[in-house]
């Protein structure tokens, strides 16, 4: 159990691979599930003054490496969405309007999996209205909602605290005030938190 009793948090945006993998497998290796944390990806690339290894000459070996990890860690082989990355400002709006923590979540494993099992686009509203429909909420109402200035303001606030907490890229797991920056510090982050 944990120290604290706190539950971790991992922060994540939908279009990152490395957040994918690390929602996948954060609660079998911490031993408890974490409290996912959206936030936008573009805006702390905005504030870090650079942007994805997606646009960079090491593409090809991140794209190997995150193919690789997801076999070593027992899950289904990685299915890129045409066009990698897509906007995901849509499909993160929709996880920062849904209210209720259990349906965020799940909401979230979803997209992820639909993104990055399936190989579809969360830039298409028709690929958020399924996942939607998948986890119990109205399309339309979630397209609605999502539109919401009160939303978009909710959002931008989650990414500058987060960025003030240290956070500098997706995904990063906090334990016991520690942050742990990767998928692959999901071990580091079990042990400093047991």
């Amino acid at each position: 159990m944990p120290r604290s009793g706190s539950r971790p948090q991992l922060y994540y945006d939908l279009g990152s691979p490395y957040a994918y993998l690390a929602v996948e497998r954060a609660e079998s290796v911490l031993g408890i599930r974490p409290d996912l944390r959206p936030i936008l990806i573009g805006g702390i690339f905005v504030l870090r003054g650079e942007g994805s290894w997606s646009q960079t000459a090491s593409r090809e070996v991140n794209v190997a490496e995150i193919e690789r990890r997801a076999e070593a860690y027992g899950l289904p082989p990685v299915v890129w969405p045409k066009g990698w990355p897509n906007n995901t400002l849509r499909a993160m709006r929709a996880v920062t309007w849904i209210e209720d923590p259990p349906v965020a979540e799940a909401f979230a494993r979803n997209a992820f999996r639909r993104a990055f099992r399936s190989g579809r686009d969360l830039s298409d509203p028709e690929v958020l209205a399924e996942v939607a429909t998948e986890v119990g909420l109205d399309p339309e109402a979630m397209r609605r909602g999502s539109e919401e200035d009160r939303i978009k303001e909710l959002l931008r606030k989650r990414t500058d605290e987060a960025w003030e907490l240290g956070v500098r890229g997706t995904p990063v797991i906090v334990t016991e005030g520690e942050l742990h920056y990767g998928d692959d510090r999901l071990e580091a982050a079990a042990a400093g938190f047991r």
